[in-house]
């Protein structure tokens, strides 16, 4: 039988954790958390010299919308910096964007108060009754600032005018790109984006994203995901991946794409709580990472991306899916299996591919569900507000592992791994990613689930600090939550998201045992990048 874990050989991915940074300093620890993982040199083979160009001017993009997500979520990047004199305290600030820690939003730099939940995004005076009362028509974009006038009151700034001098760089990139690019899609694709930076509005971008499906190299850039908005939940941050395709992989995933309305109907509860149908126009690409930036190097790092988020383009076109293959064979290697073998008293069920394919279809269940409220509340994410992305999350994360588990049922999934193999891992995975904090939505929502499912029976852990797990319980608490979970998108269930958020967000001591554990046995929280010139 073939080695579940075989893939990994083929891993172009350097990672040690740091040994440079002072002993000394009581943030070493916190950096050595995280393993330092190396992105190598692409193979460009096939690639013109034009293309090339191309990814280094995709490079200097993504480096503005870095600087401009600093502004976002913090201010001046300098002066933060030139006021760290520990080298290990500067890393850690340059690592989550600023003075705060993203595990728990608590400020490590003397002189900065902690993490305000509206971020960079709002005065830090305003309350939410403030902004509910104030009557102006733009204040619910995702592209606007709120900032207070010489008088006090409130204003709505737009990004392309608050960051103007950042987006002519970023739109002078990419229509260099798109003049010496032989192919029509890239070109219409980066000349609407550019178009698209300067007016906040992103639907024709969206669309010429979308059709861009033949070609090797991709750049997502711009305001995305409101993960940061932990007021509201609605201001999006700037970020920027430059993406070389797999092809081969592509292909294999792309049979997936005309089953959507297959997988909606997969999913567990009322008919009308999953009555969405993403448009015809959805693709699943397999990519290897070349460069993160803004949003998307803060913090714990991303392995998959579904976009667009409006609604309006996924009801007309649908979605892409990208998993980006280098990172999540990082991840396993370094952080899921072995936090598996150190947890699980019976570790025989983990597997990279049952890995990489619950990050396939946890991206898959973001477009699942409903987008807009079922009884006139609007979307789901207006009606949930703060609670919005962690339901969202929530939804990806349950729905994603259940559809795998279905498609093992129907032997539709043809790969070495089964069922018990897709439970065991994911259970491994919600565990370290429990790790990331309460700051962290990725955090809260392992710590969610991990309450949940204990709360149901699904686990026992053991005084040895291993764990024993009864995966057809785990299958249906994971169905159950995913009807929870659909149920209250589709009724905008507001009282209720941020109740069960209440109830089953807690840390308990199993959480610190279990962080202990994994720390002292050197196992990284997660990884952080150098990336090669």
């Amino acid at each position: 039988m073939m080695n579940k874990n075989c893939f990994l050989a083929a891993l172009a991915l350097v990672a040690a954790v740091s040994c440079n940074e002072s002993t000394k300093s009581p943030l070493a620890r916190k950096v050595a958390d995280y393993a330092v993982v190396t992105i190598q040199e692409p193979d460009l083979s096939g690639i013109t010299d034009n293309g090339k160009e191309v990814l280094n001017l995709y490079r200097f993009a993504a480096d503005e919308a870095d600087a401009i997500y600093w502004q976002q979520y913090f201010g001046d990047k300098q002066a933060l910096l030139d006021g760290i004199q520990d080298s290990a305290q500067k890393t850690f600030a340059e690592m989550n964007y600023g003075p705060w820690d993203r595990a728990d939003g608590k400020s490590f730099v003397e002189g900065y108060a902690d993490r305000l939940p509206g971020a960079g995004f709002y005065p830090a005076d305003m309350t939410e009754a403030e902004f509910n009362a104030w009557d102006n028509a733009d204040k619910n974009s995702p592209y606007t600032l709120v900032r207070r006038s010489d008088d006090g009151s409130l204003q709505a700034v737009w990004y392309h005018d608050a960051y103007r001098e950042n987006i002519d760089r970023i739109a002078n990139y990419l229509t260099a790109a798109a003049d010496i690019t032989i192919k029509p899609s890239v070109k219409n694709y980066l000349l609407s984006k550019a178009n698209a930076l300067k007016t906040d509005n992103y639907y024709d971008s969206a669309i010429a994203w979308l059709d861009m499906d033949d070609s090797k190299m991709d750049l997502v850039i711009g305001p995305n995901r409101a993960t940061d908005d932990q007021l509201l939940g609605r201001k999006r941050s700037y970020e920027a991946y430059v993406l070389l395709k797999n092809e081969e992989r592509t292909s294999e995933l792309m049979q997936y794409v005309s089953r959507i309305a297959e997988f909606q109907n997969e999913l567990p509860g009322d008919p009308a709580y999953k009555a969405f149908q993403p448009g015809t126009g959805s693709n699943i690409f397999s990519c290897d990472a070349l460069y993160y930036a803004g949003l998307a190097n803060a913090g714990i790092k991303r392995i998959a991306l579904n976009l667009p988020f409006d609604e309006d383009v996924q009801a007309d076109r649908g979605t892409r899916t990208i998993v980006l293959e280098n990172i999540i064979k990082a991840k396993y290697n370094h952080i899921v299996h072995p936090a598996g073998e150190e947890l699980l008293e019976n570790a025989a069920h983990l597997s990279s591919e049952a890995f990489f394919w619950h990050i396939v279809f946890r991206e898959v269940a973001h477009g699942l569900g409903v987008k807009e409220t079922v009884n006139g509340k609007g979307t789901v994410a207006e009606a949930l507000g703060s609670s919005a992305a962690v339901f969202e999350d929530l939804k990806a994360n349950a729905a994603g592992v259940l559809l795998l588990c279905r498609l093992q049922d129907h032997f539709d999934i043809k790969h070495i791994f089964t069922k018990e193999d897709a439970l065991e891992t994911f259970f491994a995975s919600m565990i370290r990613s429990e790790r990331f904090g309460e700051g962290n939505n990725l955090g809260e929502v392992g710590i969610i689930i991990y309450n949940y499912l204990d709360e149901a029976g699904v686990f026992q852990r053991k005084e040895s600090g291993k764990y024993t797990l009864d995966l057809a319980k785990m299958e249906q608490a994971l169905s159950d939550l995913t009807e929870i979970v659909l149920r209250t998108q589709a009724t905008g269930d507001r009282e209720f998201a941020q109740a069960f958020v209440a109830q089953y967000g807690k840390l308990n001591a199993n959480y610190d045992a279990d962080r202990r554990k994994l720390s002292l046995e050197g196992i990284p929280t997660d990884i952080r990048f150098e990336f090669k010139k």
